[in-house]
């Protein structure tokens, strides 16, 4: 098989599945459907906006976000009017407490008092569509929010052994502690979560074991800084601003950046209720395009200390902007005497195609809660991918969006991943990832 073919494979729980892996790629990938696709989408829409057709089937929806800098393509989105460029003048983005609140109110709907969609952890949707972490709620990924920009930070006990992307550093400090009877506790924010992932995918590369060696509790992103300041934890993992805040409260120091171990990373979603998606695929479509378009606007350097003014607001993180802004522009003080500038692992809001859903990603996410037993070997993933992951959404909404040709991918996977510990994952042959790591639950 060529590389091309390769690379668009996707995978079930036996490997390769022909349904998603050539059916639906070749639907969706080739280059002639995606001409006929975008075709289309142009017929629909000849003037790049509903204009000369039908346009939302509602004006509005509810949409949930956590106070983290990776929310902004929404918070922009509503605060410079895209949603109502697009004919969704009513869309509400409204702050959930914690995943979990989010989680709940997903369950919910905004019929019945929760949301409608959200900013979400990339797993959180295949939780939710499977009925593992509560109520079954099927769930559709729209976009990609962002690329990078998570971290790990620590207490400042652990610079006398200088832990940095090499957890293994802190073996030392850990047996001590453990020694003499203490806890070695450490914070995510939701089990099986991204942050959750990133911190285990840490530490087992330093031969730590994260279910053994440690205690990993879950703590909403806000409060990670309050709770390290307690001396509840001693390390935490979650996206920004909550490390520049950390280090500004000369509480800690950032470890490693999250797109230090895994170049331009997937990170968090948009995702929304796949029943309000069904019920409206012209609204699905015109949202999406309203969050391409800010995350377009969020990666201008341009406008990199607006939108730190911004998301730093009262309605939305209520944070410094100036807590904000440097890791943003890629300035990284990371708190124990490094500084990175121009880091090639800042988040990305659309550079890198960070805003499309690539399918390989998702079968990552999968494969890595499966190694943790957060997801039962058993799953078909090619399976479940197809009915998550609406990449064909995300296409007619560049479109809308008028974004150009050449930045539309057209496959599904962006290919064989590589981790800073030397692993490797191939999409189509995620077994062999799995059997080349030393921990894990499987």
């Amino acid at each position: 098989m060529n590389e091309k073919n390769k690379d668009d494979r996707c995978d079930t729980d036996q490997g390769c599945s022909s349904t998603l892996g050539r059916r639906n790629f070749l639907q969706l990938g080739g280059a002639a459907a995606t001409t006929a696709l975008l075709g289309a989408v142009n017929s629909a829409f000849p003037a790049g906006a509903f204009a000369a057709g039908p346009g939302p089937e509602v004006k509005g929806a509810k949409l949930g976000f956590i106070a983290l800098t990776d929310a902004s393509p929404l918070i922009i989105a509503k605060e410079l009017g895209l949603f109502a460029k697009y004919g969704m003048p009513d869309v509400e983005v409204l702050k959930q407490a914690s995943w979990a609140a989010t989680r709940d109110n997903l369950v919910l709907g905004a019929a019945g008092g929760g949301i409608d969609g959200a900013h979400i952890l990339t797993p959180m949707p295949y939780f939710l569509t499977l009925g593992t972490i509560g109520k079954a709620t099927p769930m559709n990924i729209l976009a990609r929010l962002n690329v990078n920009g998570q971290g790990i930070s620590v207490e400042k006990e652990y610079m006398t052994a200088k832990a940095d992307i090499n957890s293994a550093k802190m073996m030392g400090i850990i047996a001590r502690r453990k020694a003499a009877g203490n806890k070695i506790t450490m914070a995510m924010t939701f089990p099986g979560g991204t942050h959750d992932l990133w911190l285990r995918y840490w530490l087992a590369a330093g031969g730590i074991d994260p279910d053994k060696d440690v205690e990993l509790i879950t703590v909403p992103p806000p409060q990670m800084v309050a709770n390290m300041k307690a001396n509840t934890m001693e390390a935490f993992c979650v996206g920004e601003p909550w490390h520049d805040q950390l280090i500004s409260q000369k509480l800690g120091y950032t470890a490693v950046s999250t797109g230090q171990m895994w170049m331009n990373h997937p990170e968090k979603s948009f995702a929304m209720r796949a029943d309000w998606v069904a019920q409206n695929p012209r609204a699905a479509i015109a949202i999406t395009a309203a969050v391409i378009e800010a995350q377009r606007w969020c990666d201008n350097p341009a406008n990199t200390a607006r939108l730190a003014a911004i998301i730093g607001g009262r309605d939305w993180l209520k944070v410094a902007p100036s807590d904000i802004q440097d890791r943003l522009a890629g300035t990284f003080n990371m708190g124990d005497g490094r500084i990175f500038n121009n880091a090639p692992f800042k988040m990305k809001f659309w550079a890198a195609n960070a805003s499309f859903p690539w399918k390989s990603h998702d079968l990552w996410f999968l494969t890595e809660d499966q190694r943790w037993g957060k997801l039962p070997m058993t799953l078909n993933k090619g399976a479940v991918i197809a009915k998550v992951n609406r990449s064909d959404i995300w296409r007619k909404a560049a479109t809308l969006a008028k974004v150009p040709a050449g930045q539309i991918p057209k496959g599904e996977s962006r290919g064989v991943e590589k981790f800073f510990d030397g692993k490797v994952f191939d999409p189509g042959n995620p077994a062999a990832y799995l059997k080349s790591l030393a921990i894990k639950r499987v």
